[in-house]
């Protein structure tokens, strides 16, 4: 019967018959997460494991799994009443990019959606970028000056070293005037911009998302660093650049993993109380990646 319908639907409907295909193509795929979350989240029980020891695949498996599900959310709480089913369907069908996520949408859709995250992400991190060189007045010292420079040279156009990077790390610490309890709350917003959260929130809830996500960041950091970028597909390598803010989707896979190992090679001297530059080292390295050979 379900092929015949399969068939039916092709035959008349052919772009509706897609959209059928897609979404149960996606509860599919959903049911493996579940699966297999469940089955990570049983071995840390058994085991007495927190998350941010278990190896990278299971470790970023959790970590999206928990992103869609936050995406998914309003969606699930619509389709609660009885025959609100058909409402759901239809502002699925409207809102594919804003109510669905990955495994719901086609491959055309995935590539389209993709770019424009990319797109609002790169106008985005410019405004981070010009609000971090009005927030360097708060700073004190040489690390003033170096933290203009190190703007003025990405606002060039200009892709930065590491350690130009780290020169200025003191200044994203807890305590610090850039640390994320002591950010302001426009600069605050463009950082949960940059990571598609949502900014309507109170200041005190924006901070404790970001600093989830910079934790969660870190974290899989440290374990992608005991696997070894090598360990990684190509498919892995470029969902990973995409996690950290730099679009992997126009970079051979070569750059991709030049761009990693430069991001890894920062976090590995990031500590838990400078997370803060984590999340703007995604502006700092990105905006200019690749750099421009002469």
């Amino acid at each position: 019967m379900n092929k015949r319908c399969e068939r039916f639907l092709q035959q008349r409907f052919p772009r509706f018959s897609i959209l059928y295909q897609t979404l149960m193509k996606g509860f599919r795929l959903l049911l493996d997460d579940v699966k297999e979350v469940g089955r990570i989240k049983r071995n840390m029980w058994m085991n007495r494991l927190h998350y941010r020891d278990l190896p990278y695949r299971q470790m970023n498996r959790l970590i999206v799994f928990r992103r869609d599900l936050i995406k998914a959310a309003p969606l699930l709480v619509i389709s609660l009443p009885p025959f609100a089913i058909g409402f759901v369907f239809i502002l699925m069908c409207l809102f594919p990019r804003q109510l669905l996520f990955r495994h719901f949408w086609t491959p055309q859709q995935q590539r389209k959606y993709q770019m424009i995250d990319h797109k609002k992400r790169s106008q985005c991190q410019l405004k981070i970028l010009d609000s971090l060189m009005l927030s360097a007045a708060r700073v004190s010292g040489t690390y003033r000056q170096n933290l203009l420079y190190l703007c003025a040279k990405v606002q060039d156009g200009k892709h930065p070293r590491v350690s130009e990077v780290t020169d200025v790390q003191d200044v994203f610490r807890a305590i610090s005037p850039l640390g994320l309890q002591f950010v302001e709350p426009h600069h605050l917003r463009l950082l949960a911009s940059q990571l598609s959260l949502i900014v309507w929130f109170p200041s005190f809830l924006m901070r404790r998302r970001l600093t989830t996500k910079a934790l969660d960041l870190l974290y899989l950091d440290r374990s992608l660093q005991h696997l070894g970028l090598h360990q990684l597909t190509e498919e892995e390598t470029r969902q990973a650049c995409d996690f950290r803010g730099l679009n992997g989707s126009q970079l051979t896979s070569s750059q991709c993993r030049e761009w990693l190992h430069q991001w890894l090679e920062l976090s590995a001297k990031v500590k838990e109380s400078e997370i803060s530059l984590l999340l703007h080292s995604m502006t700092l390295l990105t905006l200019n990646y690749p750099p421009v050979s002469k």
